[in-house]
């Protein structure tokens, strides 16, 4: 988002686990339930869904209609691509804008 210009437009920040005091190896419960604690959308690669603590194993469980959504990259490795990366990037801009309507939405793929 950054390299396509879209934060100085929209003054949105992009946190890692480091800037807000999260430890890498925190599992998926623990990032999704600070993420709504602290009211962040949670932008992550597509992963799996095995364990207790999984991700979607988490949306499953603890999803609610006031939940944010969590923003999941379809195709990581695409990243790479100056188009496919435009398109995510337009993509998270219009979810964030009009967050009211992803709200409960548990995952949302991008581009």
């Amino acid at each position: 988002m950054g390299s396509e210009g879209w934060l100085k437009l929209l003054d949105i920040p992009m946190l890692t686990f480091n800037d807000v005091g999260l430890a890498i190896d925190s599992n998926d419960r623990q990032v999704w339930r600070f993420a709504q604690e602290k009211q962040l959308i949670l932008l992550t690669g597509n992963r799996n869904s095995e364990g207790s603590d999984s991700l979607e194993q988490t949306l499953r469980e603890e999803n609610a209609p006031s939940s944010l959504p969590v923003v999941t990259i379809g195709v990581v490795r695409r990243m790479e691509e100056r188009a496919y990366r435009e398109q995510c990037a337009e993509r998270l801009v219009e979810i964030i804008l009009n967050i009211e309507n992803y709200l409960g939405a548990g995952r949302v793929y991008i581009p």
